[in-house]
């Protein structure tokens, strides 16, 4: 695991970052993240208001 912060990285991004920075905290290719970020949409549940709360919650990287 790595010892990155849960952050939104300034670079990188491709709507809010917080696919980029989820990949970034846990070491994993933040490709990877997005497409199981848009394929999590297909199936029922929160997930854009989870996005949208993440958008909100995590902090810019500095």
């Amino acid at each position: 695991m790595s010892t990155q912060t849960l952050s939104r990285p300034r670079q990188g991004r491709m709507i809010a970052g917080v696919c980029a920075g989820i990949a970034r905290r846990f070491g994993w290719d933040p490709i990877l993240v997005r497409v199981l970020a848009v394929a999590s949409i297909f199936i029922p549940g929160p997930q854009v208001l989870a996005y949208i709360a993440f958008w909100i919650l995590m902090p810019s990287e500095d």
